[in-house]
């Protein structure tokens, strides 16, 4: 794409326990990765892979001194925090990119983890690099490039007893959507940004990222309740791909995970099931 990013690389879903967090999404029918532990951090997570991106289930195992976005977020409420975008080629190529549009990305900063695998301890390393929020608007993100992508999708981690495949949208709840839309339509590109009286949607590759307002995306997902606290702006649920409607519905039937069914098929998941996310099987 004209701006470097390809699509979404991941959502960070942030949890207080991060073993309870683990032994939930296991429920619902993911198939986690081992513990990765953030190399010089009180951070760990657990990640949920699919073949073109995943989610990453994001906590503390001891106190961090320097994660204060992470910490702050927590004080507040459990849920999806921020998402990374996969640049498309290079980080360097991204960059410059970005910079052509006359934005602003930061100077890439290595980050590595450690994960703890059957046949021994091996470290995935990754190059990030930010945009000003005021580039991005309403949305905490960055852009995360693999620097070792062979360590984290290994096949036996992207088969999903629920039948998950893949992030289709991601759903941001915002006090208005019109004030974002001269950032977008300049990192995206207008035809990539559309909007409706309800929803203003982002096209980042495959993926779909949705403004609303609360009032709005309950009307548009009657049955489904936000907070009157919920904190704006912020991620309120995920759309995942199911390969099969029926056998989505059987598993999460299997394991007494409540869900609704909408008139255009979608299975919807509660956020008080998924730590703070709604989840949408489409």
């Amino acid at each position: 794409m004209r701006n470097g990013i390809a699509g979404l690389d991941h959502v960070i879903i942030a949890v207080r326990d991060l073993e309870r967090a683990r032994m939930g999404w296991t429920r619902l029918g993911f198939n986690l990765t081992p513990r990765g532990r953030h190399l010089g951090q009180g951070t760990a997570n657990y990640c949920i892979m699919f073949g073109r991106d995943y989610l990453e289930l994001l906590g503390f195992v001891e106190p961090d001194e320097h994660a204060h976005r992470l910490e702050a977020f927590l004080t507040r409420r459990e849920g999806p925090m921020a998402v990374a975008f996969a640049p498309e080629g290079s980080p360097e190529a991204a960059a410059a990119a970005l910079a052509a549009l006359g934005l602003h990305p930061s100077e890439p900063r290595a980050l590595g983890r450690q994960l703890e695998l059957p046949e021994g301890t091996v470290v995935p390393r990754f190059s990030l690099m930010t945009l000003p929020p005021d580039e991005t608007p309403a949305l905490d993100c960055f852009l995360c490039a693999h620097l070792t992508p062979e360590l984290v999708r290994r096949p036996e981690w992207l088969a999903h007893p629920n039948g998950a495949l893949g992030v289709n949208s991601v759903h941001l709840l915002v006090e208005d959507t019109a004030p974002l839309l001269p950032a977008y339509d300049r990192l995206f590109g207008l035809h990539e940004v559309t909007t409706t009286d309800a929803v203003a949607s982002v096209r980042a590759g495959p993926h779909r990222i949705l403004f609303s307002t609360p009032d709005d995306f309950m009307t548009m997902h009657p049955g489904i309740e936000i907070d009157p606290n919920f904190p704006l702006p912020g991620i309120a649920g995920l759309e995942l791909a199911v390969a099969n409607h029926d056998d989505t519905a059987d598993y999460l039937a299997q394991w007494q995970v409540p869900f609704d069914e909408a008139p255009d098929g979608r299975l919807t998941v509660r956020a008080k099931e998924a730590n703070g996310t709604v989840l949408f099987f489409a």
